[in-house]
């Protein structure tokens, strides 16, 4: 079955760094944009940044904006997603999605894969 699988959580201090992966192999990975979302305890998944197919355009949830970084590498069949600055509201569980020839909507439903998630700890 075709999933994307997500590493590279952790537990770390506010204002500290971390870099969540995800590889999505078994497709033709640079056919596919690749989102990220998060996941808080009691709260609803939310969109956090997604890339294009090409690379070529990103997108940012507001209160990560100048403090995440998406990338990918399509040789790799992965995508990236650097986090600085970080705070503890950024406690989440991180999941990764793919959406075929994706627009890099926000829009959950338009992402056809999804990851297992990672979880991501800040504390104070």
């Amino acid at each position: 079955q075709v999933q994307p699988a997500e590493s590279g959580g952790g537990s770390v201090r506010a204002g500290g760094s971390l870099r969540v992966s995800c590889v999505f192999s078994g497709t033709t990975f640079r056919a596919y944009t690749m989102g990220w979302f998060r996941q808080a305890p009691g709260k609803e998944r939310e969109f956090v940044a997604a890339i294009t197919w090409n690379g070529g355009e990103t997108y940012y949830t507001d209160s990560v904006r100048g403090r995440f970084t998406i990338s990918r590498d399509n040789g790799k069949s992965t995508v990236f997603l650097q986090m600085n600055s970080l705070k503890p509201e950024d406690t989440a569980v991180y999941y990764c999605a793919a959406d075929f020839w994706g627009t890099g909507t926000s829009s959950q439903g338009e992402y056809e894969y999804w990851g297992q998630g990672t979880q991501v700890t800040v504390s104070s």
